[in-house]
C-alpha cells in the first residue's frame, strides 16, 4: 500500500508531503485546483515518462517521492529478487526527479533505475484506470481483453496471439521466397559461375605464381648471370676470383697471428666468408648448369597469370585479393542454398497454423464457460446502479471463414446489453447512454480488480473521474461500492460527487491559492472541515446550513 507521496515544486505544488490512509482515500476540490496532480504524481513513479512543463515555473527541477510499505507482498518481493535488487526493509520508496530542460531521473531505494524497471515495478504497485474508461468500452478488443481478465486466462490468450503471429511470420516468410525465388536462382547460377572460374587460382598461391613466372620466362639469361658470378668467385684461369684472393688473405693473417690477437680473429672470419662463398659457389654452379625448364609448365604458369589477369579486370580487383573475394561468393552460395525450401516452409506454416487452431479452441472453451457467470457479477453490480433491469450476455459468432481469424482467436466477441425491459439486448456500443457506459466502466474496472486472489497482495487502484455520469442515489452507491471495496484494498479516487467523497476513510481536498504565484496544498478533511466541503460539492458555492446539514446525513449514512 502506498503509506506517503511527497511533492516538491511539482506544477502547482510547491512543497507537500501526504500521508495516504488504508482503504478508500478520495480527492475533490474545484475545477482547476489541480487534482489530477497526485495522479500524475503516481504515474510518473509507476514508470510513466516526464514532461518538463510539470516542474513548477521558476524552479529548476521537480521531485516526487512515493513510500509503498510491501510487507507480505510476495510479488514484489520476487521483483527484487528477479531484478537482483537488495530489499532490507519491506518497504519501497521510489523517486522521480523532473528537469525543467526535459530530463529525468529515477531511484528505487536510493539506488539508480531504469524506467523500464520502475514501469514494471510500478505495474505491481499501483493501478491507474483513466477517466476514459468508458469510451474503451466501444473498442471490441478492450471486451474481449476484460473478458480474459476476469477469466484469469489471460496467459492462454497470449499464448494464442503468439503462436498467430508465429504462423503469420512464416507465412511472410514463404512469400518473401517465393518473391526472391528466381532471383536467389539468378544469384546462385552467378556465384557458381564466378567460383567456376577462379577455382584454378584457388589452388595455388599467385603471388609465388607471379614470381614463378617472372624468373622462367627469364631463366637463360639468369643461367649466363649464374656462369659469370660463378667465374667471379671461382675460376680455373689466370683471371684473379674471389677464392684466391681470399685464400692469400687467410694465409697472410695465420703468419702474424702469434704477433697479434687481430689478425688471429680476422683470420676466422675470413675462414667463415670462405665456408659461406663455397656454399654461394655451389647453388651459382647448381643455377648455371641446370636444364631448361620444361615448356609446359610456363605454358600453364602463363595460363594462370592470364585467369588472373582477367578475373583482375572483370572484377576491378588486384588478382590477389581474389582469393578473399571467393570466399565470400562461396559463403553467399551457401547461405542461398541452406535457405528452407517452398516445401520445408509449407511443412512448418502447417504445424504453426495446427498450433494456433489448437490454442484458439481451447481459449473459445475457457471463455465460453466462464462468460455467463461474469455476466451475472456484471448485473449484480450493475442493477444498484439506477440500473434495476440491466441484462448482459456476450455473444461468440464465429468467423466467416479461416482467413478471418486473428490473434484473439476464431470468434468475434460482443457485449451485450439491455436497461429496459421488454427490450432486446444489442453491443454495448450501440445502445449504452454516456452515464450507462461510465457506471459500465466502472463496474468491469471494480470487478477486474477484484478478481485476483483475494489472498494476494493487490496494487493501489487509482480512479481518475470515478464518478463521470453519475449523480445523487447511483453516486451514492458508487461511493458504498467503493467503501467496501476499500475494506481489502487500497484505493484512490477523485471524484466531484459528495456522496461519493462522503463514502471515504480518508478525504483529501486540493484548494487552489493566488499569491504572488498560483499555488494548490493538500488538506486532509475531517469534521466541519469534511462537512463544509460535502457542502460546497452538494450545493455550490454559497454554503448554508441547510447543505451542511445534508453533509452530515451523508456521513451519518455511512454503513461501513
Amino acid at each position: 500500500m502506498l503509506l506517503s507521496l511527497t511533492l516538491s515544486q511539482f506544477a502547482l505544488i510547491a512543497e507537500h508531503e501526504l500521508n495516504v490512509a488504508d482503504g478508500f482515500n478520495v480527492i475533490t476540490g474545484e475545477t482547476g485546483a489541480g487534482k489530477s496532480l497526485l495522479l500524475d504524481a503516481l504515474s510518473l513513479c509507476a514508470g510513466e515518462r516526464a514532461d518538463s512543463a510539470m516542474v513548477r515555473h521558476g524552479a529548476a527541477h521537480a521531485d516526487i517521492y512515493a513510500q509503498f510499505d510491501i510487507k507480505d507482498n510476495a510479488v514484489v518481493n520476487n521483483w527484487f529478487m528477479a531484478h537482483e535488487r537488495i530489499l532490507e526493509e519491506p518497504e519501497v520508496l521510489i523517486r522521480r526527479q523532473l528537469s525543467s530542460s526535459g530530463r529525468s531521473k529515477a531511484w528505487l531505494n536510493g539506488l539508480p533505475v531504469s524506467l523500464a524497471e520502475l514501469k514494471s515495478l510500478g505495474a505491481l504497485l499501483v493501478n491507474i484506470h483513466s477517466q476514459h474508461a468508458q469510451q474503451a468500452l466501444l473498442k471490441p478488443q478492450f471486451v474481449v481483453q476484460w473478458l480474459d481478465a476476469m477469466a484469469q486466462i489471460t496467459p492462454l490468450a497470449q499464448q494464442t496471439a503468439t503462436s498467430y503471429q508465429q504462423y503469420q511470420q512464416l507465412k511472410r516468410q514463404a512469400d518473401d521466397l517465393a518473391n526472391r525465388e528466381a532471383q536467389r536462382q539468378d544469384r546462385m547460377q552467378l556465384l557458381q559461375s564466378q567460383l567456376a572460374d577462379i577455382t584454378p587460382l584457388l589452388a595455388v598461391d599467385y603471388h609465388e605464381i607471379e614470381a614463378e613466372h617472372e624468373e622462367l620466362s627469364n631463366i637463360e639469361a639468369l643461367m649466363t648471370e649464374a656462369s659469370q658470378g660463378l667465374h667471379l668467385l671461382d675460376n680455373d684461369t689466370d683471371e684473379p676470383d674471389v677464392m684466391t684472393l681470399l685464400g692469400q688473405a687467410i694465409k697472410l693473417c695465420d703468419q702474424q697471428m702469434e704477433m697479434s690477437q687481430t689478425f688471429g680473429q680476422a683470420s676466422e672470419q675470413l675462414h667463415l666468408a670462405q665456408q659461406q662463398i663455397t656454399e654461394v659457389t655451389a647453388q651459382l654452379a647448381d643455377y648455371a648448369e641446370q636444364q631448361l625448364p620444361d615448356p609446359e609448365r610456363l605454358q600453364e604458369l602463363d595460363s594462370l597469370i592470364s585467369l588472373g589477369h582477367r578475373l583482375s579486370r572483370k572484377h576491378s580487383l588486384p588478382a590477389g585479393d581474389l582469393i578473399n573475394e571467393a570466399k565470400d561468393w562461396q559463403q553467399q552460395l551457401e547461405q542461398l542454398e541452406n535457405e528452407p525450401s517452398s516445401d520445408a516452409l509449407a511443412a512448418q506454416i502447417d504445424e504453426a497454423w495446427q498450433n494456433y487452431l489448437t490454442l484458439a479452441t481451447q481459449l473459445h472453451e475457457a471463455r465460453a464457460q466462464a462468460a455467463p457467470a461474469i455476466c451475472k457479477q456484471l448485473i449484480v453490480q450493475l442493477q444498484p446502479l439506477a440500473l434495476p433491469n440491466a441484462r448482459c450476455e456476450f455473444v461468440f459468432s464465429k468467423k466467416a471463414d479461416s482467413a478471418h481469424y486473428n490473434a484473439q482467436g476464431c470468434y468475434d466477441i460482443d457485449l451485450l446489453y439491455s436497461a429496459n425491459v421488454g427490450m432486446p439486448m444489442q453491443p454495448l456500443y450501440k445502445i449504452a447512454s454516456g452515464g450507462e457506459l461510465s457506471r459500465m466502466a466502472l463496474v468491469m474496472q471494480v470487478l477486474q480488480a477484484t478478481s485476483s486472489d483475494n489472498n494476494a497482495a493487490k496494487p493501489m487502484l487509482v480512479f481518475d473521474e470515478v464518478d463521470v455520469g453519475i449523480s445523487g442515489g447511483t453516486a451514492q452507491v458508487v461511493g458504498e461500492l467503493l467503501r467496501a471495496l476499500g475494506q481489502t484494498q487500497q484505493l484512490l479516487a477523485i471524484t466531484h460527487q459528495a456522496q461519493v467523497a462522503a463514502q471515504a476513510h480518508q478525504h483529501i481536498l486540493v484548494q487552489k491559492h493566488h499569491h504572488e504565484q498560483t499555488q494548490s496544498e493538500l488538506l486532509i478533511l475531517t469534521d466541519s472541515a469534511q462537512v463544509d466541503e460535502l457542502a460546497r460539492m452538494s450545493g455550490g458555492v454559497t454554503i448554508t446550513e441547510v447543505t451542511r446539514e445534508h453533509a452530515r446525513s451523508l456521513l451519518t449514512a455511512v454503513k461501513i
